[in-house]
């Protein structure tokens, strides 16, 4: 059996969170209220296909004309407003045989948010990396509508690893930088604009007992946005590798987390506190100028987590995994805030930081009209309408019936005495 906790959730803030899961739905959970609401689905897209599997997910959540980015399973990018779902561009990334394979699947995607909205039309750019290591930035002409033609720009693509399998993909906060991991793939940072490799991972030494930790990167993210030379990554046998570029090709520190492989790797806003989660649902908060454990999160998960999202404002971070749980926690305390279950197993979860959370204008205003209006009818309706008077009718007929048979007593009473006499 997993090991649960049961704790009481106390609710959340203001809150809008995208998840992803294998079935390719695309759920919108949101949470209303100052303090203390109650996250709910309130918006579903998609329809259930295996085969459109959400494998990544971007989004650039600026104010005017949002976007989001998914790259499918069958090899789909689609790009979708993230405020009501609708498709604007949709492209393949198949290869000239026509078949998509899971060696080659698209394991990385960013979502530019550089580029400025166009009268006319808007220009946005993706960043993929497929299983292989294929790197591709292409720019995409979005239209206004789904009708309109498709312009696709500039397409630059190379390949960032020899031998073995990506499987993680970052890119800086500045939009200059990106590294790339996997297996059998020391991570590895490279210029975007020229494309050019900037600096390689070197593997660690052999420990105490002469064994060599193969390479097997799984997650990784930088600490800090304006720089890119300190990025953490977690591989999968349940180190936490912290590293600095301008210092060292090896670690600078490392440290082992569990006994599980790290599946998720999130930084805070501070620069220096990275989230931690693992195969086995255990999910931590790290101090990675020392490596030191700052605590556990209260409530355990009972699968493996898959995403960890921080909300760029409030001090919550939200995780996802193959328990089909949607949790958020508080970011100060570790503890959980709420959870939601989502049915499908989740691959990723992503904040909307525009969402102010507030009620529709004139919800309270229609919910007091309509009690009014209740109230009016209940008063105009007479006694028909008031079912309580009806009731108390069958009281008095009982109460009646129960004093006849007194009444026939002494009726008989009285015809016995003349007898009598």
């Amino acid at each position: 059996m997993p090991r649960t906790s049961a704790l009481e959730c106390p609710g959340c803030p203001s809150i809008r969170a995208l998840t992803f899961d294998v079935l390719g739905f695309v759920k919108v959970t949101e949470a209303r209220g100052k303090q203390g609401g109650v996250p709910k689905v309130v918006e579903r897209w998609g329809e259930p296909d295996s085969s459109k599997c959400v494998l990544a997910a971007s989004i650039d959540d600026r104010k005017p004309d949002p976007l989001l980015a998914v790259a499918r399973k069958n090899g789909l990018i689609e790009v979708l407003s993230p405020l009501n779902g609708d498709l604007r561009v949709s492209i393949s990334n198949v290869g000239d045989a026509g078949l998509q394979s899971e060696d080659n699947s698209i394991v990385g995607l960013h979502l530019f948010r550089k580029q400025m909205s166009d009268l006319s039309s808007r220009s946005c750019t993706l960043l993929t990396c497929t299983t292989k290591g294929n790197a591709s930035v292409r720019s995409i002409e979005v239209p206004k509508s789904p009708v309109d033609s498709i312009n696709s720009g500039s397409s630059t693509t190379w390949n960032v690893c020899a031998a073995g399998n990506i499987l993680c993909s970052k890119v800086d906060g500045n939009e200059n930088y990106a590294l790339f991991g996997g297996k059998g793939v020391e991570v590895n940072v490279w210029d975007l604009e020229k494309c050019t490799k900037l600096w390689t991972a070197k593997s660690p030494a052999k420990n105490s007992l002469g064994i060599f930790t193969p390479t097997w990167f799984t997650s990784a993210t930088f600490l800090n946005k304006d720089d890119h030379r300190k990025f953490v990554a977690g591989t999968y046998s349940h180190q936490v590798r912290l590293y600095d570029i301008s210092a060292q090709r090896r670690p600078v520190i490392s440290f082992d987390f569990r006994e599980s492989p790290i599946k998720a790797v999130t930084e805070d806003l501070d620069g220096h506190t990275i989230y931690v989660g693992n195969g086995s649902g255990d999910l931590a908060s790290f101090d990675i100028r020392t490596g030191k454990l700052l605590g556990c999160f209260l409530g355990k998960c009972s699968g493996s987590i898959r995403s960890i999202a921080r909300h760029p404002e409030l001090s919550v971070i939200g995780s996802c995994g193959l328990d089909c749980y949607l949790r958020f926690w508080d970011t100060n305390t570790r503890q959980l805030l709420s959870a939601v279950f989502l049915k499908q197993h989740l691959t990723n979860v992503i904040f909307d930081s525009n969402f102010d959370g507030e009620e529709p204008v004139g919800s309270s205003a229609d919910l007091q009209s309509n009690e009014t209006q209740d109230v009016d009818e209940i008063q105009d309706g007479d006694e028909e309408v008031l079912p309580v008077k009806r009731k108390k009718a069958p009281k008095e007929n009982r109460a009646s019936k129960k004093l006849k048979p007194k009444k026939k007593c002494k009726k008989l009473k009285g015809e016995i005495a003349d007898d009598a006499s």
